[in-house]
């Protein structure tokens, strides 16, 4: 067992936090985003005494270049973060520290690994992995290196032992009340040139799980590792939320505007946490704030509650359009006429609200995909954002298309879509998603038409989607042009004129509270 404290005071430990897609890996951004596990882990690990740092990657680096950089850093201990969609760089950023630091301790951790531990610490160069919640395992790895104990009995970590054997540790329970961590090192990153803080706009998050199962996302997997899974969704006391908000904006006192970024923040819409929230909120914060919102929880009495706290965006995910992919394969058991009315509270009250859709699902086709168009259509959102399916390994979607043939045995990292359906094809979906916003301007024109040209215009848009004329390969060639350009212009202008950015998205975001 290798001694990496080397009779210092303190272990010191280097995240590397790759903040930008494969397929933008070059597209150099300034500032990148705020990480609130990295800044958990950090201040847990700090109040216990050690230290952190933070390589964070805007861009992909080239070998040479991130060679020198991972060296000026000077530790022994690092910790990849890792998301699923950049697992294959990640495997060459391990490598390479390995070749340029070959007795270095290298973990890595993040929702990817919870999910496939055993794949992970395969990889060459990989000597551990964290499973699920990092703070405490970290400082427990952390204290029993200082000691220079055995560091391989940490819960929640799994260890490449000499003999390539991997010793398997059991989860941590859960740490119950949040209220004992505390508040995020903001300071781990540059947090006033992040991306977000540009446009004075504060990532943070006040709970941590969820209390729904939708298939396509991990969280009904995350819980499962816990032996106090029904612990799992958790959030941080009223006045507690409010003390790391001010402290945030005590650090931060340019920050204008909250972006909660809770799983679903109305979890407990008629809790005593949302009611006293909301008042404190109101009382001792009010900035303007978004928030994710489930449409099935919402009453109009939280709307309009969260609207006087200062709610000027409500994000929403409204995924499918067609009721058996949303009720059978997503297993989101709510119906048009709860979407609806949500939507017009937001409406009544003057929230701006977004919808998150998603297209190339399991068994959908163009029909299917139209029908989320036209959902879209009736609940009048004011932004619109088409995702297009990625199936998370260990998901309940994920083996659902596995099982129908759909997920190939490799998914390139470059993919954009990722399954392979034969009434769903690859240029169908980027088609489907490039031109869905184009197509819920053509039906709201139909709407406002008179019916006896509105409904035969409606049904030949319905042809041009759905029929085989249209020459589909071509015009996502189009869009993409066009998107690209779209993507470097937003990014130039938080980067270089942030202040334009600002006027430009409250001229459109025209309901921001004062």
């Amino acid at each position: 067992m290798k001694d990496y404290a080397k009779n210092q005071e303190q272990v010191r430990i280097l995240f590397v936090y790759p903040d930008y897609y494969e397929g933008d890996a070059y597209n150099k951004s300034n500032g990148g985003n705020y990480s609130e596990g990295l800044a958990s882990i950090s201040a847990v690990v700090k109040a216990g005494g050690h230290d952190c740092k933070l390589f964070h990657m805007h861009h992909d680096h080239e070998e040479n270049e991130f060679k020198n950089k991972i060296k000026e850093f000077g530790c022994d201990i690092i910790g990849f973060s890792v998301r699923t969609t950049i697992f294959d760089s990640c495997q060459k950023l391990v490598k390479w520290t390995k070749e340029v630091l070959p007795d270095s301790f290298i973990y890595c951790g993040g929702y990817h690994i919870t999910l496939v531990p055993d794949e992970v610490i395969a990889a060459e160069g990989v000597d551990a992995v964290m499973i699920g919640e990092g703070e405490y395992p970290t400082l427990d790895f952390c204290n029993k290196i200082k000691a220079g104990e055995d560091y391989t009995n940490v819960q929640s970590m799994y260890f490449k032992m000499p003999d390539e054997s991997v010793k398997k540790n059991p989860v941590m329970p859960l740490l119950e009340d949040l209220d004992q961590l505390p508040i995020p090192d903001f300071n781990l990153f540059d947090f006033k040139n992040l991306e977000t803080t540009k446009i004075k706009t504060a990532i943070v998050m006040m709970s941590r799980g969820c209390v729904f199962s939708c298939t396509y996302c991990g969280n009904s997997q995350f819980r499962n590792v816990y032996p106090n899974k029904n612990k799992y969704t958790r959030f941080r006391s009223a006045e507690n939320g409010i003390a790391y908000l001010e402290k945030l904006l005590e650090l931060h006192p340019e920050i204008e505007y909250i972006n909660f970024r809770d799983a679903i923040f109305n979890m407990f819409p008629k809790s005593d946490w949302f009611n006293k929230f909301m008042d404190l909120y109101k009382a001792k914060i009010h900035r303007p704030f978004t928030c994710n919102l489930r449409l099935d929880l919402l009453t109009e009495d939280t709307v309009r509650k969260m609207k006087e706290a200062g709610c000027y965006l409500i994000d929403v995910g409204v995924e499918s359009g067609d009721y058996e992919i949303r009720t059978k394969y997503l297993k989101r058991m709510m119906t048009d006429e709860q979407m609806i009315n949500a939507f017009s509270w937001f409406h009544k009250y003057g929230i701006t609200s977004l919808t998150y859709n998603i297209v190339g699902l399991p068994h959908e086709n163009l029909a299917k995909a139209l029908k989320t168009i036209k959902l879209n259509v009736k609940l009048n959102p004011d932004k619109i954002i088409p995702n297009i399916f990625y199936p998370y390994p260990m998901t309940v979607l994920h083996d659902i298309a596995k099982d129908a043939g759909f997920v190939p045995d490799v998914i390139p990292a470059d993919c954009r879509v990722p399954l392979k359906q034969n009434d769903f094809k690859e240029h169908e979906v980027l088609y489907a998603s490039n031109y869905f916003m184009k197509y819920i301007k053509r039906y709201k024109r139909c709407e406002k038409l008179p019916k006896f040209i509105g409904k035969p215009l409606e049904k030949y848009y319905d042809f041009v989607f759905i029929g085989p004329l249209t020459p589909r390969r071509f015009l996502v060639w189009w869009a993409d042009r066009k998107s690209g350009m779209y993507r470097s212009l937003k990014s130039l202008l938080i980067n270089r004129t942030p202040k334009l950015y600002l006027k430009l998205r409250n001229r459109r975001l025209k309901n921001i509270v004062k």
